[in-house]
């Protein structure tokens, strides 16, 4: 993820819009609530699973971000899942994580 998207992530922290933790992430997944979930690079094999297993039922993107990055991009180290609840702002980190050169 390059430094827009993680920037656009902490202003989705700032703003409330994020769920953070894996069990609270996998809740927000299954309710709808969530409309993109984010794993850190250093998140422990179970815990991946369970994000990417309901990520894939409910039809949620996922992004993978650096190890240790998501914490810091949200001001939560050691931090390992987050879903984005607002559709807009998830759209945007989308669109930001993507690579193109017309951003």
């Amino acid at each position: 993820m390059n430094q827009r998207a993680m920037n656009m992530l902490g202003l989705c922290a700032r703003a409330g819009k994020l769920v953070t933790g894996e069990k609270a992430v996998v809740q927000a997944i299954r309710s709808g609530s969530c409309h993109l979930a984010l794993l850190d690079g250093a998140v422990a094999q179970n815990g991946e699973k369970a994000v990417t297993d309901a990520c894939a039922s409910h039809g949620v993107p996922l992004i993978k971000t650096g190890a240790d990055a998501l914490g810091a991009a949200i001001g939560r180290p050691g931090r390992m899942a987050a879903a984005v609840t607002d559709q807009g702002m998830a759209k945007r980190i989308i669109e930001l994580s993507q690579p193109s050169g017309d951003r």
